[in-house]
């Protein structure tokens, strides 16, 4: 497939975001929405993104009981997200419920369901490539449709689980950026390289002087 950069609106506004989407939709297809802004003005920019006809990822990480879990993805398939993300910590049964829930819900609403992701381990603590390696294949055996990774683990990811999955990739910056509080950063090109298919990417465009170009030179 082809790789694909998405922007983190990690920012505070419902302003400032449809800011962002209408100046960057041109260059960027895919907008995550995680918990602040979510919890913000989260049903308003996901109707304003599709409006621009671009898409959400959801990123809300879901991680409690089996039933509370299925029942948040019920509710978030009819978002018509692209793809939404689940703590594979939260155990095989958590998961399936998952799966369960969102490929009921969008056979019952006729529309494709969205790619399920799993967080590993996330990119602002250190990790042991082994603990991911672990929490993947957890993950991708109970039927997810990608991981949540560094790039630093997607390449070991790709060697050892012999199967088609999507690998999300926090944490891209370009080298002359600071790594704030991400800890396990590489440019876009490393995650490419690594195996990566889709790249988030958040400070390094929302805090460029020329947003949309700095998308640009990520891109190429």
């Amino acid at each position: 497939m082809k790789h694909q950069l998405i922007l983190a609106l990690d920012v505070k506004t419902l302003e400032k975001a449809k800011y962002f989407v209408k100046k960057l939709s041109p260059k960027i297809k895919i907008f995550k929405i995680g918990i602040q802004p979510f919890v913000a003005y989260g049903l308003e920019i996901i109707k304003f993104i599709k409006k621009e006809r671009a898409e959400v990822f959801l990123d809300l990480k879901f991680f409690d009981i089996p039933h509370a879990v299925a029942e948040a993805v019920r509710q978030a398939v009819h978002l018509k997200v692209k793809m939404m993300t689940l703590h594979i910590l939260g155990d095989e049964e958590m998961i399936k419920a998952a799966i369960k829930a969102a490929d009921e819900e969008s056979k019952k609403l006729k529309i494709k369901r969205p790619l399920l992701i799993g967080v590993t381990i996330l990119t602002s603590k250190e990790a042991n490539s082994s603990d991911v390696l672990t929490l993947a294949r957890i993950g991708l055996e109970c039927g997810l449709d990608g991981v949540v990774c560094s790039a630093r683990e997607a390449k070991l990811l790709r060697a050892k689980l012999k199967r088609n999955f999507f690998i999300v990739t926090p944490g891209i910056r370009p080298a002359s950026f600071k790594k704030d509080d991400q800890k396990r950063t590489v440019t876009a090109a490393e995650a490419i390289d690594a195996g990566s298919d889709f790249l988030v990417v958040g400070r390094p465009i929302l805090e460029a002087a020329d947003p949309l170009a700095a998308a640009s030179s990520i891109l190429k």
